[in-house]
């Protein structure tokens, strides 16, 4: 997912909210972040349950051509997949987005505020008061070989973590999926090594590096995000991804931190920001080391082939027009928009990816790219407001009439 993760994805708006997800990634991917809270999440099971209310005309959202444009790009490359999967808010199928689909195939790009127009209506789900948060592509300094200096290694999924349910375990408690872990010497099944024991070497020699990092910091933060770029001293960008996870607990260390007050305004504090927790690392290296093994959870990465990271709908994000949503509330690749007191995440953004900490009604990650641009962005990132869900037209008569059959 990015969001963890890349294929389910993890993401990064701001480690503070980390504590509570993770990026783009699939299971047990890697948190998305935020720099504030998280509102508290209601205990409401899908969107389906959490009451609709319809929008206004898509018309009256003042679509931007340019805005539009980039939105009915990434619509178009997740039709395949949206037709195809079960819609876990229990508002859509498959079937329902077949004519925005084949319209969107020849659609004028400049005119793309008319498809939107033309094919969607707009619902609230609950009171749509939406909080997003941003992540982006990390591009951090990596080699194909180690060398001095250039020693963090990368590791693909070693083949000895599986899910299994250990012996003790009573059948009876045997719900739901078995955890993450791996047989020892003697044959029991036990959890696997946590960031500490796998930094201490438990997976040296084995040759499962796929790369190597320079800086151990910023390979973290990566890991968070759960996809990001590896820029070599010769010039050439390996693109890694999500691949799997230790099953380990994961710690957002922001919230650590403020916990010890070590973020905030007065003195001494370092910013709540993904900034401001990369400095107090840098300058306290060995409180920072202790504070980055709180975190057990590593991510295994595998490399990519495409032209971006995967999200958890199986299709490359983009820049400004992806973002991440729960899919209990959100169809994954539904448009999206948001109304926010960040005016740089107004706008119309296309639902492609999931994070651990993107949970209820109304949250979501929005995704930046990759640069420094896209980094102060996403670091900082926390916005407050309204959101509308786009479906295809006819949609909310039909859930009316649903409804109305359950009531009587």
């Amino acid at each position: 997912m990015l969001r963890h993760w890349l294929s389910n994805g993890l993401a990064l708006g701001s480690l503070l909210v980390l504590s509570a997800c993770v990026r783009l990634i699939p299971d047990g991917a890697a948190p998305h972040t935020a720099t504030p809270i998280a509102p508290p999440v209601k205990a409401v099971e899908s969107a389906a349950f959490a009451g609709l209310v319809r929008g206004p005309n898509v018309g009256a959202l003042g679509l931007t051509p340019g805005d539009a444009g980039t939105a009915l790009a990434s619509f178009l490359e997740s039709c395949p997949k949206l037709q195809a999967r079960e819609d876990a808010s229990g508002l859509t199928n498959g079937a329902d987005w077949k004519p925005a689909c084949d319209a969107a195939t020849a659609w004028p790009p400049d005119r793309a505020a008319g498809f939107f127009q033309s094919y969607f209506e707009t619902v609230r789900v609950g009171d749509g008061a939406a909080f997003a948060t941003g992540y982006f592509e990390p591009e951090i300094t990596g080699c194909r070989t180690r060398q001095p200096g250039c020693d963090v290694p990368v590791y693909g999924p070693p083949p000895e973590l599986v899910r299994a349910w250990p012996a003790d375990m009573p059948e009876t408690e045997r719900t739901g999926r078995p955890p993450l872990g791996r047989y020892d010497a003697s044959g029991n099944f036990v959890l696997y090594y946590e960031r500490a024991e796998i930094e201490d070497g438990a997976l040296a020699g084995r040759g499962l590096e796929i790369a190597w990092a320079a800086d151990p910091v910023e390979f973290f933060f990566l890991q968070i995000q759960g996809s990001g770029r590896l820029k070599t001293p010769e010039g050439e960008v390996i693109r890694i991804g999500y691949a799997g996870q230790n099953g380990r607990e994961y710690v957002g260390i922001g919230k650590v931190m403020r916990e010890r007050g070590l973020l905030g305004d007065g003195p001494g504090q370092y910013p709540g920001s993904m900034q401001g927790i990369m400095q107090y690392l840098r300058e306290r290296p060995g409180e920072g080391r202790d504070l980055m093994r709180l975190n057990k959870s590593w991510i295994f990465f595998r490399e990519l082939d495409g032209d971006g990271p995967l999200g958890a709908l199986g299709v490359p994000v983009r820049g400004t027009s992806s973002v991440a949503a729960d899919p209990r509330f959100v169809p994954l690749g539904a448009p999206v928009w948001l109304d926010l007191d960040r005016n740089e995440a107004d706008g119309l953004w296309i639902a492609q990816d999931t994070g651990g900490a993107i949970k209820g009604a109304n949250r979501f990650d929005t995704f930046w790219g990759a640069g420094e641009r896209a980094r102060a962005i996403a670091g900082g990132m926390s916005g407050r407001g309204q959101a509308l869900i786009l479906l295809p037209k006819g949609t909310v008569e039909r859930l009316d009439r649903a409804q109305l059959n359950t009531t009587q």
